[in-house]
């Protein structure tokens, strides 16, 4: 089964400044990549838990008495730890990406290379797929995602042209969607903004940002002072979210102040933003837009 190569695999587990008997969090298993190098710096009284909600992430499963993988959502990040009696943890690894292995199966229709019918959930218990958005969303909310999710600038056209084509009978695959919107998609951009399409629903049907937020805003309660958090994203509105809670604690970007005037912020941020090398996005092209914060619980 392929999985991608894990993005900036060392500086981001380098980021967590691994303890060997510390308890550690990678909400975002795929492939497994960032666990096993996790586990592989714990030392024997070491744990590591690992959120995926993808059914096909099970397959990948780590055997090792440390490790427990969790097949949920990590907007329930609290709740699990909760369960399993952890009430504090050292570091917490994500890596939003896409994995490889989700573009590059035709079925789940999260790539424009592939004819496929529009899917795009992460977890298929997901009622929520691309077909409902684009078959049975009003055309202002359409707009509206396409606008703010894909950062689309004919949107309203692109929404109109959708509109339009479903009356006659229902958008069902990527081909059939590529060919509604072929108008907008002169041969030299053809891809990026097919690509933007995609981006905008793909986040509102697994909502993605919505769901950065919620794990965001409970990683304070759950991290022990001194613990870290090791954030990888790949576009400029999930990037924007961390890079804001990580200095201000909050999604707005205002820092509060105390009555002297100190700021009142969770998180001190560690070093300056990462961006993959020129070799590794040679090796791995999906690296090219990731960007990794890390940060430290004060």
């Amino acid at each position: 089964m392929s999985y991608h190569n894990p993005v900036l695999l060392h500086p981001s587990v380098d980021g967590l400044n691994i303890k060997a008997d510390g308890v550690y969090v990678d909400i975002t298993f795929g492939g497994g990549g960032h666990s096993r190098e996790i586990l592989r710096r714990l030392g024997e009284k070491g744990n590591l838990i690992a959120f995926d909600q993808d059914e096909d992430a099970l397959q990948n499963e780590i055997k090792d008495g440390r490790f427990t993988l969790i097949n949920e959502n990590f907007r329930y990040l609290g709740q699990f730890l909760k369960f399993y009696g952890i009430r504090k943890v050292d570091g917490i690894l994500a890596d939003f990406g896409v994995s490889s292995h989700q573009f590059d199966k035709a079925e789940r229709g999260f790539s424009t290379r592939f004819e496929g019918e529009l899917d795009m959930r992460m977890s298929r218990r997901n009622e929520l797929s691309a077909y409902d958005v684009i078959n049975s969303y009003e055309a202002d909310q359409l707009k509206t995602i396409l606008k703010e999710y894909g950062e689309i600038r004919n949107a309203e056209k692109m929404t109109r042209a959708i509109v339009s084509s479903r009356k006659t009978k229902p958008i069902a695959t990527s081909a059939e969607l590529k060919e509604v919107l072929k108008g907008f998609l002169p041969g030299h951009k053809e891809h990026k903004i097919l690509a933007q399409v995609y981006q905008a629903i793909r986040i509102e049907v697994n909502q993605e940002l919505e769901v950065i937020k919620e794990f965001l805003l409970q990683t304070p309660d759950l991290l022990e002072a001194g613990g870290r958090l090791s954030i990888i994203s790949y576009h400029s509105l999930e990037d924007r979210l961390v890079k804001r809670f990580i200095m201000t604690g909050n999604f707005e970007g205002e820092l509060k102040k105390d009555f002297y005037g100190r700021p009142i912020k969770p998180f001190e941020k560690v070093g300056n933003l990462i961006v993959p090398t020129e070799e590794e996005i040679k090796q791995n092209n999906r690296a090219r837009s990731a960007k990794l914060r890390i940060a430290e619980r004060i």
